[in-house]
Parts: C-alpha cells; sequence; structure tokens
C-alpha cells in the first residue's frame, strides 16, 4: 500500500483512533501535531510539528501525500489554502470530518462554540478539485459520558433536560472505520484488502469507480430519546436508573460548572428545546452501506464503555 495519509487533529480523541487503525490497515501515515512534544501514536507513524490552520507551517510536510483528512476542529479557517497546497504536491483524495447540521444556522450549530469549522471543512474538500468525502456524523455515543458519567458514577438518578428529545447517536469506532475506508479510497461496505461487504451504496461524490464518497450522513441505527439511552447504559452495567427532568436553567449551571463553555452550553439546550417534540435528524442506511455491515448499537457502544459508568 503506497498511500501516504495526513491526518489533521491526529493526537485528539478521534484523530488517534484514525491513525491506529490506518497504521493497522498498512496505511503510511504523516500525524500533524502542533506540539514538538512526546505523542503516543503507533511505531511507523510519521509525526511532523506544524499548525493547520496556518497552511504555510505544513507545506514542507505535503511532498508523497496522497490523502488528506481534514479535522474541523484543528483545521480552523485554514482548509482551503492545505488542500490547494495538497493538491500541487499530488494528492488525490480529502476526508473532512463534518455533522448532520453543518448547513443549520451558524450559531444554531453549538460545537461551533468548541471550534469546529464543520460546514467551511466541508466546502473545502467540495471546492478542492480533489476526490472528496464529508463525513456528516450525527451526535457521537461519547458525548454520553460527558453528559452522564459523573452522576451515574455517583448515584442511580440521571437529572437533565427533555427526557423525549430523540437522538441517533453512531458509535466513534463506526465514523473511524467509515473515514478510514474513505481515505484509503475503497469502494462502499469493501473490507479491509479489498473484499467486498454485503451492502452496495453510499453517496456517488464523483469518485472514479464508484469508490466510498460524497455527502455521507451517517447515524447510528436507532433513533433514542435522552431517558432511553440512560436506561441503555443502566442495562449495560446492570444498574437501573432513572431519569428526572429538571429546567434548563439548572442543567446549564450544572455543565457550566463541569468545565464547558457557556456559549456551547447555551447552544445545545437550545437545540435540545428546537426539537424536543420531534426528532432532529431520522435515521440513514449511509453507515451501513459504506462498513458493509450494520452499525454499532448504543447498547454494544454502553457494554464496550460499561466501566466508565461504575462507581469510583
Amino acid at each position: 500500500m503506497n498511500d501516504m495519509i495526513l491526518v489533521t487533529g491526529a493526537t485528539g480523541a478521534f484523530g488517534r483512533p484514525l491513525v491506529e487503525l490506518l497504521t493497522a490497515q498498512g496505511a503510511k501515515v504523516r500525524a500533524v501535531t502542533r506540539s514538538a512534544g512526546p505523542v503516543r501514536l503507533p511505531a511507523g507513524v510519521e509525526v511532523v510539528e506544524g499548525d493547520p490552520a496556518r497552511p504555510d507551517t505544513l507545506a514542507h510536510h505535503l511532498d508523497g501525500v496522497t490523502a488528506v483528512f481534514l479535522h474541523p476542529r484543528a483545521i480552523g479557517d485554514g482548509a482551503p489554502g492545505l488542500l490547494a497546497r495538497a493538491a500541487d504536491r499530488g494528492a488525490r483524495r480529502v476526508v473532512a470530518l463534518s455533522a448532520m447540521n453543518a448547513d443549520d444556522p451558524l450559531d444554531e450549530q453549538p460545537s461551533r462554540f468548541r471550534g469546529d469549522r464543520n460546514k467551511e471543512a466541508e466546502a473545502a474538500a467540495v471546492d478542492s478539485g480533489l476526490e472528496w468525502t464529508s463525513l456528516r456524523a450525527a451526535s457521537f455515543a461519547g458525548n454520553a459520558l460527558q453528559a452522564w458519567a459523573p452522576q451515574i458514577r455517583a448515584g442511580d438518578v440521571v437529572r437533565y433536560v427533555h427526557a423525549g428529545f430523540q437522538e441517533v447517536p453512531i458509535d466513534e469506532r463506526d465514523l473511524i472505520e467509515v473515514a478510514a475506508k474513505a481515505l484509503l479510497g475503497e469502494h462502499p461496505g469493501e473490507h479491509p484488502g479489498g473484499h467486498p461487504g454485503g451492502h452496495p451504496g453510499g453517496h456517488s461524490g464523483g469518485h472514479p469507480g464508484g469508490r466510498l464518497g460524497g455527502r455521507l450522513e451517517l447515524t447510528g441505527p436507532e433513533s433514542l430519546t435522552h431517558a432511553a439511552m440512560v436506561a441503555v447504559i443502566g442495562e449495560a452495567i446492570g444498574r437501573p436508573l432513572r431519569f428526572e427532568e429538571i429546567p434548563p436553567e439548572a442543567a446549564e449551571r450544572h455543565l457550566v460548572a463541569g468545565g464547558l463553555p457557556e456559549p456551547f452550553v447555551h447552544a445545545l439546550l437550545a437545540r435540545y428545546a428546537r426539537y424536543a417534540a420531534r426528532p432532529q435528524h431520522p435515521v440513514t442506511g449511509d453507515a451501513a452501506a459504506a462498513l458493509g455491515r450494520p452499525p454499532r448499537t448504543f447498547a454494544t457502544w454502553a457494554t464496550t464503555h460499561a466501566p466508565a459508568f461504575h462507581h469510583p
């Protein structure tokens, strides 16, 4: 395998396991970090120092790069410049992590208040002239850890807003697997090593040979309310949990006290309120088509992460 993949955000919660998966599948990876200090990445990964939001700092690291992964928080406003330089050096494809709410008004996208530039990263990929894939992700299953794990470790009651608000959470492992497939230029449903899976499909993004590409709306296999998600976690840890709905003002105080930025919390709670009476996003088949199998359920995610919810 001759692909050299440049990964931005390579040392973060999404980028690190992506680098690990790509390396395990035989790809050569050039991992971008802003820090010159030691990083924990697999042997053989080429770690380079630079700031993706300042493409000039990466210009001399683009030789030989065939594919670029854009992390919307790491890239900031630098995506167009980085992709232009990568294309000039011979890159062929780009994969951008985005979100299903990327077309919503910018002030209604909570993750923007934590630095994500989902809309801009996707637009840069589309306009780059490269083969492109945008991973429009639903909410991460792992968000439940930050929202509820401290309460669950402390007791059997989860106090939060809007018991009936529905999510279609996707297991981050599935999202990372789709990202790796797109970066490697695999066909929808293809397994590592080139063996096709059981689900053809995926949205065509103009990729030659029908490779995985375009805008993929990636959800988990089921829509779950907040109360149902808490119940699923309770089943996974073997301890019945009760959801107690609280006023938004109380939830905002709790989340801000836990270290989340106030503008992010305000936008998050506003999103809950807008969709309290109806699902925000439907379940799609894009993840199954890309993976060649059904995406993991929230119950599977909860079982895998059960230790994080147990009493200390």
